[in-house]
């Protein structure tokens, strides 16, 4: 795992021209908590950061609402005809073929329902795939196993490798982070939109982040769009969810959500192009040289 880490890390740095310093830089973010993590022995989804993850942990719910009644009655209805349609309690068998009244309710009753999901499913899902108008964008590679980032409009790229657990401590991170932790996050400021064009450099990966409620496939060949507006800042983990070969489990996640003058401040320490900055960009960078 190390060697196939050292030579990945070696591969990029000469090909791709990355930022000695970003690790360091990172250091120089302020203490933020966690806050898209997995929980031990949970049963449910992530608590949502986001309005694409409320409506998905809205539709989980509102489905299992749906699902329960549904398979409650199923299992009464065997249960049913077990007991009282065996041979033992009904020998002689009714032999008719058809009962229209229970044909067109077993039609009409699921059709129903079918629409009522999708009157909730169809509005969540347009909301996730129109993209707003891009606050920052970022392109997102997955390589065999780790995650290539470049800012599009500032000219930063850097890639993102799973920590070791003797290396959790050296980056601030408590133990029972290991497998989420990276040497690198990618950071985003709070509130604002992030349009993440997602690829792959060699088969398919997927970038995923459970708190935000986004998960979009990257094929080699292809540009894919997904977009989150972060509502706290905090750290969220996520990792790839695609079987992307040997090392798929140890190809990690890791967004930082910082305030706008944090994450100007970490651009610059990333020696960021700030040309054609967004207007929100620009005034914050302008308050700042005048303080």
């Amino acid at each position: 795992m190390r060697l196939s880490k050292a030579l990945s890390s070696s591969a990029v740095i000469a090909t791709a021209g990355l930022t000695a310093f970003q690790a360091a830089a990172d250091d120089l973010l302020p203490q933020l908590p966690v806050l898209g993590a997995p929980v031990q022995d949970g049963t449910s989804l992530q608590t949502p950061y986001t309005a694409l993850a409320r409506e998905v942990v809205f539709l989980d719910n509102l489905l299992m609402w749906i699902i329960v009644p549904v398979t409650i009655f199923v299992t009464a209805l065997l249960i049913w005809v077990i007991v009282f349609h065996n041979r033992r309690a009904n020998p002689e068998p009714a032999r008719f073929t058809h009962n229209t009244p229970i044909e067109v309710a077993w039609t009409v009753v699921p059709a129903l329902i079918l629409l009522f999901i999708a009157l909730f499913t169809f509005p969540a899902l347009r909301h996730q795939q129109i993209m707003p108008e891009a606050d920052v964008t970022i392109k997102v590679t997955g390589l065999q196993w780790y995650w290539d980032y470049e800012y599009v409009d500032h000219g930063v790229q850097f890639s993102q490798f799973m920590l070791e657990r003797d290396e959790l401590a050296d980056y601030g991170y408590t133990d029972d982070l290991y497998l989420l932790a990276t040497d690198t996050a990618m950071v985003v400021p709070v509130g604002r939109n992030i349009v993440l064009q997602v690829t792959a450099g060699d088969v398919i990966h997927s970038w995923t982040i459970p708190a935000f409620g986004v998960k979009q496939d990257g094929i080699p060949g292809r540009l894919a769009e997904l977009w989150f507006n972060a509502e706290e800042e905090g750290i969220y983990f996520g990792q790839c969810s695609e079987l992307c070969g040997i090392n798929h489990a140890y190809m990690p996640i890791t967004v930082k959500v910082v305030s706008e003058d944090e994450y100007i401040a970490w651009l610059e320490r990333q020696g960021a192009e700030f040309a054609g900055a967004p207007s929100w960009m620009e005034r914050h960078i302008e308050l700042a040289a005048s303080n």
